[in-house]
């Protein structure tokens, strides 16, 4: 994994997040195309180190939408 795919991978989730809304971890996995849960949880870090995330537990679930 490199720099550069952790960005692109960001920018799937971002884009999957600005299209569907709030979503579980799970379903924007599925829904943004992402094949490892490395390169999710890259994309997500990415994303809320630059403040576009905002995430919410619901019980055993982890909800994630843009800020």
């Amino acid at each position: 994994m490199t720099i550069e795919s952790i960005g692109t991978a960001a920018g799937t989730v971002w884009t999957a997040l600005s299209t569907s809304g709030k979503m579980t971890i799970k379903d924007l996995k599925k829904v943004a195309k992402i094949k490892t849960d490395k390169e999710l949880f890259s994309a997500l870090g990415w994303l809320a180190k630059e403040g576009k995330l905002i995430f919410k537990e619901k019980g055993e679930d982890l909800f994630v939408w843009l800020a």
